[in-house]
């Protein structure tokens, strides 16, 4: 079982940055990966993912130009770079995964990815 953990979560103002990192358990990391969040009271919209090859990279609109989704494969780590944050961008941030390759329409899909993290609170303050 793949464990992932998120961390760089917290609490910003409007206009600042904040770079969440989540670290998967399993070397050899051949996983693609993907970020999604949730509000209170909302469902968990897809926020960013990476395909298996960090070669491609997709984002949800909300984010786009904003969020940068990456991976370091020798450390086995995730990272979503947020720049320009929002009010709007304050949730839950979840890390998940899933052996193989995704397309620009399962990335978008929660049940794609077999392996969730805890998440980790993002707040960003007017």
């Amino acid at each position: 079982q793949v464990q992932l953990v998120e961390s760089g979560g917290g609490l910003v103002q409007a206009g600042g940055s904040l770079r969440l990192s989540c670290a998967a358990s399993e070397r050899n990391f051949v996983f693609s990966m993907a970020w999604f969040r949730q509000a209170p009271g909302k469902e968990q919209e897809f926020v960013g993912g990476i395909n298996w090859n960090g070669e491609t990279m997709y984002y949800g609109d909300s984010v786009k130009g904003r969020f940068t989704i990456s991976r370091d494969r020798a450390q086995n780590r995730a990272y979503l770079q947020m720049n320009s944050l929002k009010p709007e961008d304050s949730a839950v941030y979840y890390c998940t995964a899933r052996r193989g390759t995704v397309d620009a329409e399962s990335v978008r899909v929660k049940a794609t990815f077999d392996y969730w993290g805890q998440g980790t609170q993002v707040t960003v303050s007017s």
